[in-house]
């Protein structure tokens, strides 16, 4: 064999290595507040899937209003996996467009939820104006910074941690509900586009006194910012944040990611990706990663939508849909 032979032969060889190790790319579109979740997950999923199937796979990322995003995705945004703070967001994608089936949650384990969170109160260094409960955020000196409930889940959770706080309260009642986070609206500034554009707002342009967003969000602005400039505030009681995934089945079929997609999802589930979770301040469903990291998450008394709210779709009706409780008590404000 000629040297010129031996070098084309390498050169084949070479090629086809990398053509065996070329993979597909992956869009996942999520929302804002899981940027840096999945800025750390991404490159241990390649590393994974790259040992366990011998070929590379590239994520791509979306980020933005959990329900913006959601109605990018029925609008043609050709998502492989959809991952957004609450289920109706994915329900949409059902309901409108049939881009997955209805029974998309049955599909990976707890309800297709590879961790949870919960809404926590965000206040200046110092906690100047003494926020301790939701009870505060109706003081007339209290100013309010959260996302708009009618676009984003980060907002949606917030207010109905306020109205199922209302409704536990001694005596207390939906017209009590109402008439308590319609005081906690009249508070509010501004109402941002997603959590991370509150948290701006509440960070950069120092606007507010308390910000209403995720737990794990607080942990984001303390990597951004510094401990110095916030503390965060339990309250006695909160909503349990359930952020959902799933892969968008009508998209991955024409591209042919089913396979890809569904390994990225699995992944989620395992320790290597439940420790990342619980790094970025998201309570993992892994038991034994939970106890690990117990320290680091207080304990708070939850509640769930369904347990209060009749579940997801009853709240989005009742609620947030036009014409709902958001639209009628805001437009008084």
């Amino acid at each position: 064999m000629t040297r010129f032979t031996r070098l084309i032969v390498a050169a084949f060889v070479t090629s086809a290595s990398c053509a065996a190790l070329a993979g597909p790319e992956l869009l996942n579109v999520s929302y804002d507040v899981m940027r840096d979740f999945y800025k750390d997950l991404n490159p241990a999923f390649v590393k994974a899937y790259r040992a366990k199937m011998g070929e590379d796979v590239v994520v791509q990322q979306s980020h933005g209003g959990s329900g913006k995003q959601a109605r990018a995705v029925i609008d043609g945004l050709e998502a492989d996996v959809i991952t957004m703070n609450m289920p109706p967001d994915i329900d949409a994608l059902y309901d409108k467009a049939k881009l997955v089936p209805e029974n998309w949650a049955a599909r990976l384990p707890n309800d297709s939820l590879p961790f949870t969170s919960l809404q926590v109160l965000i206040v200046r260094k110092g906690n100047p104006k003494q926020i301790k409960d939701w009870s505060d955020l109706i003081k007339p000196d209290v100013q309010v910074v959260m996302p708009n409930p009618k676009v984003t889940g980060n907002g949606r959770y917030s207010y109905l941690a306020a109205w199922g706080y209302a409704l536990k309260q001694p005596g207390g009642s939906e017209q009590k509900a109402r008439e308590f986070v319609a005081a906690i609206l009249k508070n509010v500034p501004v109402l941002d586009s997603g959590g991370r554009a509150a948290t701006t707002t509440f960070m950069q342009r120092g606007i507010g006194d308390v910000l209403l967003t995720f737990e794990n969000e607080a942990e984001m602005i303390a990597r951004e910012f510094g401990h110095g400039g916030f503390e965060v505030i339990y309250p006695s009681l909160s909503v349990r944040a359930e952020p959902p995934v799933t892969l968008v089945d009508k998209v991955v079929d024409k591209k042919g990611t089913r396979k890809q997609a569904e390994e990225y999802l699995k992944f989620l589930w395992t320790p290597a990706a439940q420790e990342i979770a619980a790094q970025n301040y998201l309570r993992p469903q892994d038991p034994t990663v939970a106890r690990k990291y117990a320290s680091q998450f207080p304990a708070v008394k939850l509640f769930t939508v369904e347990e209060v709210f009749g579940g997801w779709r009853k709240a989005q009706k009742t609620h947030f849909d036009d014409g709902g409780s958001f639209d009628q008590v805001y437009a008084r404000k």
